[in-house]
């Protein structure tokens, strides 16, 4: 299939796009390099430097004749979003309707979306899965929310058929180390940790250490990158051979720590990696973890690679290189 992958220079785009090469399919890439990369494209790969908020550019790059496209190109800071509401609406929402009103234009017939468990808010019950209420906490989940009606509306009146992908953390590196490209400005917890290991950063600020989990830090569900690629090839996949929409979550069904994954991070990096326990933030909950039943149903897609292990020694292969180490 000849694929767009719109963001594809970024972190989690450039392991999509490896992994729908490694499938056999023709990928072009279409990205601003606002946050993604040139060092993240492949040289099999056909490279657009273009923008989402331009929609007449953005026909005639989708009228090339694309069998279907994968959406990553949101803005996707939380509390950004917060600050900055007017930003994340052009981008995400009125970027997406662009998106959108290209592919009908074009014809094409398929659409993954990145989509986000910021959809959901905060927890009602644990793990959360499909059925939990979706009301977001920050402006980011809304927008991606929004985005998700959008394309039901687009499915109900166009055809276009869509895979909403709720991911909860994303992290790690590809296992091969084919992907060198750090996150500029990163605000997840493993880059962070991995810039203090690197001496990027002098340590590790921990917000809260008396929530009550495991050892009174905050408990997320981590997915490994590589993990997420495989579930978008899945998804398309299902696109094709059902013609039928879907929405689901991808995650690792496991719980990590901050301290959790602080402790790991010394023991592969051998690196002493200072941590500092601050104050809470607001919103944050004590704990997330993912109900991926769902995409394994449908998808017979599992978390292969989102054990703690993984997660940091991928990831610190890549922070070593960069700080010469």
């Amino acid at each position: 299939m000849k694929i767009l992958v719109i963001g594809g220079a970024g972190y989690i785009g450039s392991h999509v796009c490896r992994e729908f090469l490694d499938q056999g399919h023709q990928v072009t890439v279409l990205d601003n390099l606002s946050s993604g990369l040139e060092e993240n494209l492949f040289p099999e790969e056909t490279f657009i430097k273009g923008d989402i908020m331009d929609a007449p550019a953005l026909e005639r790059v989708m009228a090339q004749g694309f069998d279907a496209l994968i959406h990553l190109a949101a803005f996707k800071a939380a509390g950004e979003s917060m600050l900055k509401p007017e930003k994340y609406s052009v981008n995400n929402i009125s970027g997406t309707i662009n998106i959108l009103n290209g592919a009908c234009a074009a014809g094409i017939k398929y659409v993954v979306f990145s989509s986000s468990a910021a959809t959901y808010g905060e927890p009602k019950y644990l793990p959360i899965d499909e059925n939990h209420p979706t009301e977001p906490e920050n402006y980011y989940g809304f927008t991606k929310l929004e985005i998700e009606r959008f394309l039901k509306w687009y499915d109900k009146l166009k055809g276009i058929k869509f895979a909403a992908l709720r991911y909860f953390n994303a992290a790690g590196y590809d296992v091969k180390g084919r992907i060198t490209g750090l996150e500029r400005n990163p605000a997840n917890l493993l880059p962070v940790v991995m810039e203090a290991a690197a001496g990027m950063r002098s340590e590790v600020q921990v917000f809260g250490n008396d929530y009550d989990t495991i050892d009174g830090t905050g408990v997320r569900d981590y997915i490994h990158v590589n993990d997420l690629a495989v579930g978008h090839v899945a998804a398309m996949d299902y696109l094709v051979k059902h013609n039928q929409s879907l929405t689901v979550n991808l995650g690792s069904e496991s719980g990590l720590s901050v301290l959790q994954i602080i402790d790991a991070a010394r023991k592969i990096t051998g690196r002493p990696i200072p941590a500092k326990i601050v104050g809470r933030r607001p919103g944050d909950p004590a704990k997330l973890t993912a109900s991926a039943q769902l995409a394994k149903e449908l998808l017979g897609w599992t978390a292969r690679y989102s054990d703690v292990d993984t997660l940091v020694r991928t990831s610190w292969e890549v922070y070593r290189k960069k700080a010469g180490l």
